[in-house]
């Protein structure tokens, strides 16, 4: 088990308040860095200063109010070191989750923000798979960094927690995948976090050369959290020509957690790159989805699951931006809602002028379980060319009761009749990209809620 590469010198001292202490952490980040990164970090936090927090003002935050749900002024930097690379000592439900994981090609666990284990199969690692810290990274692979990392993918220039996360950065994943290598089992990344009332801001870059092939699996979680508490990350894929590539994300974040999801994938010549996000605990998710095709041939299916519970506030802001000829998208977005749960999905085709031939699609259902449920539905397309096949569809509609009544005439019981039908709902997007062991962990976790809820 490889330990992991970070340093921790000083973190203490810049425990306080995100609006007290941010300045003065990003400083004490750069300190010590590449000054390619050190300018990148300071220049993020320039932008983050400069850019109005988002209001329900603005088109793309109208059902979110940000000021009401996340209050960063309340926030300090996390104070707990890491926990030492030893299974033992990791907290049992990170360990029970990760015992649930079939075969995997390498494995990578954050703690609180930073990398305490990482593994990667020798054979892969031997024809020049990378898995890493990006911490270590900035030291063992810094071209590739410096090329990707917060430039054209995520910069800091996309919002105000985006440029919040650019210049706070701790740790995070670099996966590197070279040219015609292919991955057989999945990367499995697990991400715990701890400290309630604390903000924590990670990274993942994913590279897939020409022709390779990789699938990759991020989970966090948590218990509850006794105060508010931030879950930062910032997503840049880039599949180059030919290159097959999913990125699933899972998250069950405890009760009092925000959770916030910048993520931007780019498509070259003929690759595959698909995506599945999966929204099940946090109080509050916001999830920003940017799939650019930038080659002819481009192809990506966009798929999202949610089921929402209590109070709980999904929000899904998704955009598929074609930018050349011949490329496929496919978008589907299904959410069960019950108890006072909300959900709001904003998604948007973009077709540039030079993207003929674009075929588009973008699908959002939404099942409502409850009175005091409810789903916010806004599809929407920006075609520019004149030769595509595009559409958009939404709806939002409550259980079907004719297949209820079939089910409760086979002698099953009403509420285990709803559990079926739910679960059948949702279980489409799960069927559309079967990955090992993630149909079965959000399958068991769906149940689990249907179980305990009003419905039970």
């Amino acid at each position: 088990m490889a330990e992991a590469v970070a340093n921790r010198t000083g973190r203490a001292r810049y425990a306080g308040k995100i609006e007290g202490l941010a300045r003065s952490a990003a400083e004490h980040l750069a300190q010590g860095e590449p000054d390619w990164l050190a300018a990148r970090r300071l220049h993020a936090w320039k932008v983050f200063e400069a850019t109005p927090m988002p209001t329900s003002q603005l088109e793309e935050w109208r059902y979110t109010e940000l000021g009401e749900r996340l209050h960063l002024d309340q926030l300090r930097l996390p104070s707990a070191e890491a926990l030492p690379d030893d299974p033992a000592s990791w907290p049992e439900m990170l360990r029970r989750t990760m015992s649930l994981d079939p075969e995997a090609s390498g494995h990578l666990v954050l703690v609180d923000g930073w990398v305490v284990h990482t593994d990667i199969n020798p054979s892969l690692a031997a024809r020049g798979v990378v898995l890493t810290s990006l911490r270590a990274a900035v030291d063992e692979h810094p071209e590739l960094l410096k090329e990707h990392l917060a430039t054209q993918a995520v910069p800091p220039e996309e919002g105000k927690l985006q440029a919040l996360n650019a210049a706070l950065w701790t740790d995070g994943v670099f996966l590197y995948v070279p040219k015609g290598v292919r991955l057989d089992a999945p990367v499995r990344v697990t991400r715990w976090i701890s400290e309630a009332g604390a903000a924590f801001f990670t990274r993942t870059l994913i590279v897939a050369e020409q022709t390779s092939q990789v699938s990759y699996v991020d989970e966090v979680l948590s218990e509850d959290l006794s105060e508010e508490t931030l879950s930062s990350t910032s997503v840049e894929v880039i599949a180059r020509d030919g290159a097959q590539v999913q990125y699933v994300a899972v998250q069950w974040l405890g009760r009092g957690a925000f959770y916030q999801s910048a993520q931007r994938t780019l498509a070259g010549r003929d690759s595959t790159l698909d995506t599945l996000n999966v929204s099940l605990g946090a109080s509050t998710t916001r999830v920003d989805l940017n799939a650019r095709l930038l080659g002819p041939g481009a192809n990506s299916n966009m798929l999202g699951l949610y089921f929402g519970d209590g109070d709980q506030h999904f929000d899904h802001n998704t955009s598929q931006d074609h930018l050349a000829p011949s490329a496929r998208s496919d978008l589907l977005y299904k959410g069960a809602l019950d108890g006072q749960s909300r959900s709001v999905f904003r998604g948007i085709i973009r077709v540039a002028k030079s993207a003929q031939q674009t075929d588009a699609y973008q699908t959002n259902r939404n099942m409502i379980l409850s009175e005091g449920a409810r789903a916010d539905s806004l599809p929407k397309l920006e075609i520019e060319a004149d030769d595509v096949k595009c559409s958009h569809g939404a709806t939002v509609g409550h259980l079907d009761e004719e297949s209820l009544f079939y089910l409760m005439s086979r002698g099953i019981s009403r509420s285990q009749a709803e559990r079926l039908v739910v679960l059948g709902f949702l279980g489409e997007v799960l069927m559309r990209l079967p990955l090992g062991g993630v149909a079965d962990k959000v399958t068991r976790a769906v149940a689990g809620k249907l179980r305990t809820g009003p419905h039970a």
